[in-house]
């Protein structure tokens, strides 16, 4: 499969596009003639966005004390924003600060702020059906590893959330131990043989306490994971009616730590956070989304995706595989987006990634992410795609964000898919590389070729459901009618192969 990537972009007053890879020119010219751009704003900015619909409105909740609120998954209406007494989500956390953020997240803490600020980040926002009660999981953190998972409670979604309690610790010594509940599980002969490292904390081998998700299983019982770099991905069943961890039995040899719960990914640092699980009734199978690489526009933020039939694990990726200890993760996990520019996009998405995923009323399922711009700044903003699974149950990531398109059920007529696609490979890399579109025809005779590029392609009659192969490696997918970010009509194709995923949109004027 040939990836064109940018290290050069030369765009005419006609719209055309040059692109260029290391040293070597390529003759490519993408010419974006008669394609209206759109405006990539939302209207608000929400880092690291968790998603909750409630009585037909959806609200995110974001990193810093952030929050929005929409009816139609495009627009949001700002609720909260920023460290401040005022918050109207966050409640009382400031009244209660030598609780909440007695241990971690305040110049003021146990372990104290690297710059002195505040820092309350990666909220997920769940309804108890138990109790009837708004819960919101989130950390207080001070350093890379010494963080605080945290709980509060709310009548409504938009808060007030009034805190709760400390859940799960990290970045503890052995000096400050006594100041967690970690003994009230573990005996201080193991804490300090397996959690203490040095004289410091064993971040390579346990987790930070960061970025909590809360998901039901298809049983109704409640879940929590986390995680961020350090030691991985972990997860623990919360009790529903207190909205409290369960501690489970130490089984070391299958990876569950009597404290921090059960290891599902990652390890030794790497970069692998934002984790997010999703049950598919349809497939019967869990999804767990994770982000790699650095945060910023140019640090190869991206979103990746696991499965596994039982809710912890094993969690493999296309390959039947999974990132351990250490891993080079590039290698792990269904890249679902990274870097891309497409059609009426006025900047190209950078560092894709931190996202949360629902099914709607309608059995639809979207994902939501935070994305950054090409525009040499890191302002971000919220997007929200729709997710088809293909034949083999994989989430295919429709190629802009969603306007209400329904895919058909009995699927197109050859005539509507056929023709000149903009295709973009995401790769597998992390880097700041973006991927930009590159010219496909799906020929009415079932082939596909375009400069320096040959295949074939096949839909399967009576579904949305596709087949197509690029330079030998083959990428099983779905076709979607949809718009483009100006409004436009476009047929698009997503599909994914070898932890890969390419997308493709035709303009129905053609």
């Amino acid at each position: 499969m040939k990836r064109i990537t940018s290290c050069v972009l030369a765009i005419s007053m006609a719209g055309g596009l040059m692109a260029c890879s290391g040293s070597e020119v390529k003759n490519y010219t993408v010419s974006y003639d008669g394609i209206a751009t759109g405006n990539v704003s939302s209207g608000v900015s929400v880092h690291d966005p968790s998603i909750l619909e409630a009585d037909g409105t959806y609200y995110i909740y974001g990193s810093h004390m952030s929050a929005a609120k929409s009816t139609d998954l495009l627009n949001w209406q700002k609720v909260a924003d920023g460290y401040n007494k005022t918050n109207p989500v966050y409640g009382q956390i400031y009244q209660v600060a030598d609780k909440a953020f007695a241990y971690a997240g305040s110049k003021n803490s146990i372990i104290k702020t690297d710059d002195g600020g505040t820092h309350v980040w990666a909220p997920d926002v769940i309804y108890n059906k138990t109790n009837g009660l708004y819960y919101m999981y989130y950390c207080t953190t001070s350093t890379f590893n010494a963080s605080n998972l945290c709980y509060g409670t709310s009548e409504s979604p938009e808060g007030p959330f009034e805190w709760q309690g400390a859940l799960i610790y990290s970045g503890f010594t052995g000096k400050n131990i006594d100041s967690t509940d970690v003994l009230d599980y573990v005996d201080e002969d193991y804490a300090k043989k397996h959690y203490i490292k040095g004289g410091a904390y064993n971040y390579e081998d346990y987790p930070n306490a960061i970025d909590p998700t809360i998901f039901y299983d298809k049983d109704d019982r409640m879940w929590m994971t986390y995680g961020s770099w350090s030691g991985g991905i972990y997860l623990l069943e919360i009790n529903s009616e207190t909205g409290q961890v369960i501690h489970p039995k130490a089984d070391e040899a299958n990876n569950i730590d009597a404290y921090f719960g059960k290891k599902l990914l990652g390890g030794g640092h790497i970069s692998i956070e934002g984790p997010y699980i999703m049950y598919d009734a349809n497939t019967d199978y869990y999804y767990l989304f994770v982000s790699y690489g650095g945060l910023t526009s140019n640090g190869g933020y991206q979103m990746r995706v696991f499965r596994s039939k039982e809710v912890d694990g094993n969690y493999v990726d296309m390959n039947e595989a999974y990132p351990e200890k250490s891993a080079q993760h590039q290698n792990f996990g269904l890249k679902l987006s990274g870097n891309y520019k497409l059609p009426s996009l006025e900047k190209a998405y950078m560092a894709t990634g931190h996202n949360s995923a629902f099914v709607d009323t309608d059995g639809r399922e979207y994902i939501v992410y935070h994305t950054r711009f090409n525009d040499g700044g890191e302002g971000h903003s919220p997007r929200v795609h729709q997710m088809l699974m293909n034949e083999e149950g994989w989430p295919c990531e429709l190629p802009y964000q969603t306007q209400g398109e329904i895919v058909s059920d009995t699927g197109y007529d050859k005539s509507q898919v056929v023709g000149r696609y903009f295709v973009v490979n995401q790769g597998t890399d992390i880097s700041s590389e973006i991927a930009n579109p590159f010219i496909v025809y799906l020929n009415k005779d079932g082939s596909c070729d375009g400069e320096e590029i040959s295949g074939n392609w096949e839909m399967k009659d009576g579904t949305y459901y596709m087949n197509i192969t690029l330079d030998g490696q083959e990428y099983s997918g779905v076709f979607c009618q949809m718009k483009d970010e100006a409004g436009t009509d476009v047929m698009s194709f997503s599909a994914v192969g070898n932890n890969t995923s390419i997308w493709g949109v035709k303009y129905l004027n053609d």
